[in-house]
This record gives structure tokens, sequence and C-alpha cells, in this order.
């Protein structure tokens, strides 16, 4: 009957995406959560598989370019975040654990092209973390640097804008993902 119908409908309209980012320079911390109309393992794959991550880790007009990708407890993704003009930024990724499909922790840090991180540079320790309901997957991102100066820099530099063009990225891919049913 009848109720059911309703119960449905309003399951339907509580699909709002999930954005919050919070800053919290007391901790040196970022907290930012995102939800996707995405199965998990997809989303899962998105954050996990270099052939994904340079689909929708470098904002527009940025992208990203993997040179090497070890997804294990101590592997390192080693990537070039690359200007419209050609210009490589690179970065490196060192995972420090792996709970498939729940959470990943790692490392985040400037390095040279060869993956050496100088001694002098700071970076953030983000442990993201994963969960779906109903087909809608919530993306947990802990972000924390490894001082004031770091969060303030990476503030300024525009990571809040930088890393929502991303987000949005990332649901394009995820999208197109579920439409070919990987």
């Amino acid at each position: 009957g009848r109720s059911t119908d309703e119960t449905e409908s309003e399951e339907e309209m509580n699909t709002d995406k999930i954005f919050n980012f919070i800053v919290d320079k007391d901790n040196l911390s970022v907290k930012v959560e995102r939800s996707y109309n995405a199965p998990l393992d997809l989303v899962w794959s998105a954050w996990t598989e270099a052939e994904l991550l340079d689909k929708w880790w470098g904002p527009k007009p940025y992208h990203v370019e993997t040179k090497s990708m070890d997804f294990s407890e101590g592997g390192t993704w080693l990537y070039a975040m690359v200007s419209p003009e050609g210009a490589k930024h690179w970065a490196i990724r060192k995972f420090l654990k792996i709970a498939p499909r729940k959470s990943l922790t790692f490392r985040s840090l400037f390095c040279d092209e060869n993956g050496k991180v100088d001694a002098a540079t700071t970076g953030s320790t983000w442990a993201t973390s994963f969960a779906e309901m109903n087909g809608v997957t919530l993306v947990t991102n802990d972000i924390r640097c490894d001082t004031l100066a770091h969060l303030e820099a990476q503030i300024k530099m525009g990571f809040k804008e930088g890393y929502s063009v991303c987000l949005d990225q990332l649901e394009e891919v995820v999208a197109r993902l579920a439409k070919k049913g990987k």
C-alpha cells in the first residue's frame, strides 16, 4: 500500500550530499567529510588505484601523473602535480596503514622526482575512512599537519578550494565507473 511508497520517497530524498570542511588550528588539523552517490568499492578504487587517482587528484587546470605506485603498508605513491604549462611539482604519499575498504593512513609530503624528501620539509598525515550506507559512500579525511605554519600555508595556498575541485572530479570519476558497471 500507500505507506510503503511514502517510506521509499523519504529515503530517496535523504541522499543530500554531505560536504564538511573544518579547520582546527589548535589541533593542527583539517577534517573533510564528503559523500558520494556510489558504492564503496568504486570510491575505494578511486582512492587506491593510480590510473583512477590520476583522473581526479589534481585540481583543474592541474592534473596528476603517477610515476610509481605500491599500494601496500610501507609502500608509496610518487606523483607529479602538473601545471597547464607542464611544470611538475612532485609529491609522495607513504602508506602507513591500510584496512581494505575501511580506511587508509598515509603521510603526504613534497619531494623531488625520485621521491627524495628534504629533511626540512613538513607534511601531513591523512587518516581516511570509508563507510557505505544505502549505496552512498561517506569519505572522512582527518588531516594532521606537522606544524601550524604548514597548516596555514596549505590554507593560504587554497587547499579548501583546490581540494573541493578534486572531490567534485572524484564524484565524476565514480559516476562514470558506476555507469560502466565496473
